[in-house]
């Protein structure tokens, strides 16, 4: 399994493109997902080891010249992450609800390891960009007190860098909506 995370968010999806083709020529790094995402924006995430994936992002941070929007390193991401980013999630139960939303795609996927890590949690979605108009939002469960714990984590890495736009906590979410998460 990787061990690390990257991710180059560009303004121009040419560009984008264009770098995440470079970004996988020039380190040992599979690409987790690349596309487009609201509004005209274009995202590269790639995993693989440490060191080739630092290499990786900076090779886009650098090629991404104007167009480079934000950017993220997660050397020893957790594991649930990767399910989570591709909408393969499915948790035997859902119990409470915590949803963290921010203005960053990247941020978003740097709370959301910040979150996996600091109590028993499994992620629903990671859900980046596409018809939110360029922000992010994460929804993961467990109990409440664990939920409670993430969301304060997740809150703690997104303030840093001033992206974190709300965080809720839904202590009993009804049967209908947990529907709709899936």
């Amino acid at each position: 399994m990787p061990k690390a995370i990257g991710m180059v968010e560009f303004t121009s999806i040419a560009k984008g493109m264009y770098v995440a083709d470079q970004m996988v020529k020039i380190s040992n790094v599979d690409i987790v997902t690349s596309g487009s995402a609201c509004p005209g924006k274009y995202n590269a995430i790639v995993h693989g080891d440490v060191a080739s994936v630092e290499d990786s992002v900076k090779l886009g941070e650098d090629l991404a010249e104007e167009f480079l929007v934000d950017s993220i390193l997660i050397p020893n991401v957790d594991s649930k992450i990767f399910p989570a980013i591709t909408g393969a999630t499915m948790p035997e139960k859902v119990q409470a609800i915590g949803i963290i939303e921010c203005f960053s795609q990247a941020n978003m996927i740097y709370a959301a390891d910040a979150i996996l890590k600091v109590a028993d949690l499994e992620p629903i979605e990671i859900r980046l960009g596409n018809g939110l108009g360029g922000k992010s939002y994460f929804t993961f469960t467990g109990d409440v007190a664990a939920v409670q714990t993430g969301v304060e984590a997740g809150k703690a890495a997104s303030k840093d860098q001033g992206l974190l736009l709300n965080v809720e906590v839904i202590p009993s979410p009804s049967e209908a909506l947990v529907a709709s998460l899936f």
